[in-house]
């Protein structure tokens, strides 16, 4: 018994130096092949910018007449992919869906006119202003009575949902009729079915140059506000709104930013 011991003890020695000399198992991920760190390496991998855009709102984001995606922010999102190095890709959505859709990582950037506020800047990453708009009030032509954004108190106007220029006529006591383009906005308007709308002035002057016989009038404007590219709001996402921000400053700097702007507004609105 004791010899039976003795063996089955040496044997067990041999195993347990054999399992302490066995090399280790070699990872079979490369060392070299890392994971993106953020956005902005995820893009880069990726090859292209998912930018989101409604293309129903003119000058900003359009169709042409040949059906082409076109406008301010659709030039400036394929400048932001072209400083970038990678493919612009447009993603066409309503304007409710842009920034739920940026918040969740749908989309990497929303490139349609939107508007700075601190508010927002609570929930998303903005890049610097590339350009400032001015907002109108709306009203039909014959109607008299709303001249400020103080007269909309008890009114009803028409906007997008979660659009700043909603918000801004539930902040003066207004009710809002939610549409999704500016034609629909508009059309509310003329048909007396709201009082007034607040829009951007650029928007609404493209607008009149299509249908200058319409029955509206712009009777309050306030000072330009800053336009900018949000991105969701967390550290991952630094890096990018550095490089747009380098990108928008080199085509500042070069003139192009202004020439985009002559081109879709007949303004160079890309200073405050």
């Amino acid at each position: 018994m004791r010899r039976f011991i003795a063996v089955l003890l040496a044997a067990l020695m041999v195993i347990s130096f054999a399992a302490c000399t066995q090399k280790p198992a070699e990872s079979s991920k490369p060392e070299s092949a890392a994971e993106p760190q953020n956005l902005l390496d995820t893009i880069k991998a990726r090859g292209s910018l998912i930018i989101a855009t409604e293309g129903a709102w003119a000058p900003w984001t359009y169709h042409d007449e040949n059906d082409k995606l076109v406008g301010l922010d659709i030039e400036i999102g394929q400048l932001l992919a072209d400083g970038l190095g990678v493919k612009a890709e447009f993603a066409e959505t309503n304007w409710e869906a842009i920034l739920s859709g940026v918040s969740s990582g749908r989309f990497d950037i929303a490139c349609n006119g939107v508007g700075y506020s601190e508010e927002r800047a609570k929930s998303y990453n903005f890049s610097d202003p590339y350009v400032y708009d001015r907002t109108v009030l709306v009203v039909r032509s014959d109607n008299d009575t709303i001249k400020t954004f103080d007269d909309l108190k008890g009114k009803k106007t028409t906007n997008s949902p979660n659009s700043l220029y909603a918000q801004k006529a539930l902040d003066y006591g207004a009710t809002v009729e939610y549409v999704d383009t500016l034609n629909e906005t508009l059309a509310m308007v003329i048909d007396g079915r709201v009082d007034a709308t607040i829009n951007a002035e650029v928007s609404v002057n493209d607008y009149l140059k299509e249908h200058p016989d319409a029955p509206i009038k712009v009777v309050y404007k306030d000072q330009g506000a800053p336009i900018a590219f949000p991105v969701r709001k967390d550290a991952s996402t630094e890096t990018l709104i550095a490089e747009i921000n380098r990108i928008l400053e080199e085509a500042r700097s070069s003139g192009k930013l202004a020439e985009i702007s002559m081109k879709y507004f007949g303004l160079d609105l890309t200073t405050p």
